[in-house]
């Protein structure tokens, strides 16, 4: 199974670098993890919707066809870490590969979010981008390790 994270932004601080780099060799040779970082759209005088298109073409063609779109949404589900463990389980039984897009400074495309399989949030409160890309995949370490017994998650 892969999971690909499809975040729009390509900058990103050395910290937020070194921590997605510390969690994505974490994972064990069947669960590939990928980042695919996408242009955010140059704002300008741009209309949103200009901008939305032009990030989600892009975000578009960074997705493999067949994957399964799980949409990150300030108005998505919220999940603990034990669910995102049952649903990652579930995709895994189900041999998804699985999308989980972070949108850029403006959110994503209302209609991409529409359209997408799942739509999730990782928190109540704005993050930064960097930030939202360290928590998600420390999340999806986390909920890896719920699921294989390993000793990283305690409660």
């Amino acid at each position: 199974m892969k999971l690909l994270i499809v975040a729009v932004g390509q900058r990103v601080p050395d910290w937020a670098q070194t921590a997605w780099d510390d969690y994505a060799k974490r994972f064990p040779f069947e669960l590939k993890v990928e980042l695919k970082a996408v242009k955010t759209e140059p704002r300008g005088s741009k209309t949103l919707e200009t901008l939305y298109a032009a990030e989600r073409q892009r975000i578009e063609e960074a997705i493999p066809k067949g994957f399964r779109i799980v949409a990150l949404d300030e108005r998505g589900t919220a999940l603990s870490t034990k669910a995102l463990a049952s649903r990652l389980q579930t995709w895994q039984l189900e041999s998804d590969d699985v999308a989980l897009v972070i949108g850029g400074p403006d959110g994503l495309d209302p209609a991409f979010r529409q359209a997408a399989h799942e739509r999730i949030r990782l928190s109540d409160m704005t993050l930064p981008h960097a930030m939202a890309r360290v928590l998600l995949i420390e999340q999806l370490y986390r909920a890896w390790s719920i699921n294989a017994n390993h000793p990283y998650h305690r409660e």
